[in-house]
């Protein structure tokens, strides 16, 4: 069994955080390692050891909170925990409150993750093209700013997504999009475009105002032994596909 990698950014330096992959956990089959997704048909009972353990790698004795993802551009403000019977839908967290864990579950789209150590402010945002071209990028900084976050003073890392090279579009996702953004497709087989979503969500950040954004370039699709990623697994014609987490929090 391969040991749990925790993948750190540099931005993210002094607050507890990591983007976690496939390895380290107890799935078996076609998701086997770290699936934490609650929807990916996995065996219950090896889910929760899954999440446990990644929890417990990033902020030991936290309480672990995620929200039921929607593709929304929906943020929220968590203060206390909830039973994973009441998660809000929403695909954005943050919180000023020692001792939570924020989670999202991603397998392609990007995980960002958010952090103002100076106001003690954190966040956690599911950004697929969807959420990123709605607003979930603006709308989490804004609701760290309502807890004193500041958005020059805000770090915020990118991490392990599909990248450009393995994201194929057909001309109607083309056409979501205003020319504003043709630096984000490249030119592919013809009627269809290769999207940049690291580069998109990056935009994003930086439309928000946020001080420092760091990009990992990690590709969910071309890793198969490290990462999840739904794309890979309907390409292989695969009935089910595993989810990685994303965490950051504060300490108690």
């Amino acid at each position: 069994m391969a040991e749990l990698e925790i993948i750190h950014a540099g931005c993210l330096q002094g607050t507890a955080h990591g983007f976690l992959g496939r390895h380290g956990g107890v799935s078996l089959g076609a998701i086997s390692g770290l699936n934490v997704g609650l929807g990916a048909d996995d065996d219950g009972d090896a889910v929760a050891e899954n999440r446990k353990r990644a929890s417990a790698a990033v902020l030991p004795d936290a309480t672990l909170v995620s929200p039921y993802q929607v593709h929304s551009a929906k943020a929220v403000v968590v203060e206390k925990p909830w039973s994973i019977d009441k998660r809000p839908e929403a695909d954005a967290l943050v919180t000023k409150t020692p001792g939570l864990l924020l989670g999202i579950v991603t397998a392609d789209c990007a995980p960002v993750l958010l952090a103002d150590r100076s106001a003690g402010v954190v966040g956690a945002a599911h950004a697929g093209w969807r959420g990123a071209h709605d607003g979930v990028i603006a709308a989490t900084v804004q609701a760290m700013e309502s807890l004193g976050a500041h958005c020059a003073n805000i770090c915020a890392a990118v991490g392990p997504c599909i990248a450009q090279a393995s994201y194929e579009v057909d001309e109607g996702f083309r056409a979501r999009f205003s020319t504003g953004d043709d630096r984000f497709f490249a030119r592919g087989k013809p009627g269809h475009w290769q999207f940049d979503l690291e580069a998109y969500v990056v935009s994003r950040l930086e439309a928000a105002g946020v001080g420092t954004i760091e990009a990992l370039g990690l590709d969910t699709y071309s890793q198969a032994d490290r990462f999840y990623s739904y794309r890979r697994a309907t390409h292989r014609g695969e009935a089910n596909y595993g989810r990685q987490f994303s965490l950051i929090g504060l300490a108690g």
